[in-house]
């Protein structure tokens, strides 16, 4: 498949008649590096090493979801999906904007494998970015955890810069042991 652009793909807002189709992506990946965190006194640093054999990581499905309707729109926290040519969900970026910092929060972001490398996170982050200027956010904000090098390196290419750390926000989850990384880039 040639990269996303408006011809390939069909960018749109997901309905609740889409809520099934997002919840069955296959967010899952495999990395032959990670990122790892070393802790200082006054500050941490990040070291992307190898990993042999290559780490695959499955997502487990939330137990209990306090995001309404993944699939669906929330009345001003929309998701978008990437729509292959051949109707089948390519991908999908969910947003949550809040007006007190002007922050537009990327909730979740998934790109279907067989989709990945051809610009379909790039076209669903150019979207949120265009939903971020219409609400005028004045950055945008993600979490990712550190061991999905594929997505750090795919968001600080779209410009993400890392803006800080969170050691514990996975400790009592299937994750623990991982650690949470924030990026965060202007809004223009």
């Amino acid at each position: 498949m040639p990269p996303a652009d408006d011809t390939t793909y069909e960018i749109r807002t997901a309905t609740p008649e889409d809520t099934a189709r997002v919840e069955a992506l296959d967010g899952s990946f495999t990395t032959t590096t990670v990122f790892r965190v070393e802790m200082a006194e006054n500050g941490f640093t990040l070291r992307e090493t190898p990993v042999h054999p290559p780490l695959t990581k499955v997502f487990p499905e939330d137990e209990e979801d306090d995001e309404a309707e993944e699939g669906g729109s929330q009345e001003g926290n929309p998701t978008f999906l990437a729509v292959a040519p051949d109707g089948s969900l390519a991908g999908f970026v969910s947003v949550a904007y809040a007006r007190w910092n002007r922050r537009l929060t990327i909730e979740d972001i998934e790109v279907a494998p067989g989709h990945r490398g051809r610009g379909v996170g790039r076209a669903l982050m150019s979207r949120a970015e265009e939903f971020a200027r219409e609400r005028g956010a004045g950055h945008i904000w993600l979490e990712v955890t550190n061991i999905n090098a594929p997505a750090i390196h795919a968001y600080r290419r779209m410009g993400f810069a890392l803006c800080g750390l969170d050691t514990s926000l996975y400790e009592f989850t299937a994750s623990a042991g991982e650690y949470a990384l924030y990026l965060s880039k202007p809004c223009r």
